[in-house]
């Protein structure tokens, strides 16, 4: 005799779906970020986010100094700070080369998601405004070039923080920031 299998009738509560808060809160940042590129354009886009990016950058840099009883972060910090930060968010950010000079990340994963963050550039203004906030907040000084972006359909970001106004620094396309107050 065969028994039969009891088939149970989906419900609300059961069906399997990606809805949580992480997915719903990227969900509502991708929305946001398209329609402000929309409404108002890449670049002042780019500008609302840089806001928002700032702020995060001082509200990170003081979670790290107060984590670390330090007063300021040293270079070699500050680098630190950089890649987990980015590891602490799902991001997958590492050190390609380090001098006095300049840091340079890469990445194989956007925090947002690949998924999430495609066709949004705007959203690589985060990136941007944190690790220069950190940096200038710091050591005086940054100056972030983002060379790839997964964004905008690299398979992974590139990414050069400079500590220094240097001739380097100078000739690259990027956003300089400075310390508060200088």
């Amino acid at each position: 005799m065969t028994q039969l299998k009891e088939v149970k009738e989906a419900t609300v509560e059961t069906i399997e779906m990606p809805l949580e808060r992480d997915w719903f809160s990227r969900s509502l940042i991708r929305q946001l970020s398209g329609l402000l590129e929309e409404v108002v354009g890449l670049e002042e886009a780019s500008g609302f986010i840089s806001v928002v990016g700032q702020n995060i950058g001082n509200d990170i840099n003081e979670l790290y100094k107060n984590g670390l009883k330090l007063s300021n972060l040293n270079r070699q910090q500050i680098s630190d700070v950089l890649v987990d930060l980015k590891t602490r968010i799902q991001g997958d950010f590492y050190v390609i080369e380090a001098d006095d000079s300049k840091i340079v990340l890469g990445n194989r994963a956007c925090p947002f998601g690949t998924e999430m963050v495609k066709d949004r550039p705007s959203l690589c203004m985060m990136t941007s405004n944190v690790f220069g906030t950190i940096a200038a907040e710091n050591d005086g000084y940054a100056k972030v070039v983002l060379n790839e972006t997964i964004a905008q359909g690299a398979p992974g970001c590139h990414v050069t923080v400079y500590l220094e106004a240097n001739d380097e620094a100078n000739a690259a396309d990027g956003h300089e920031y400075f310390k508060a107050g200088s």
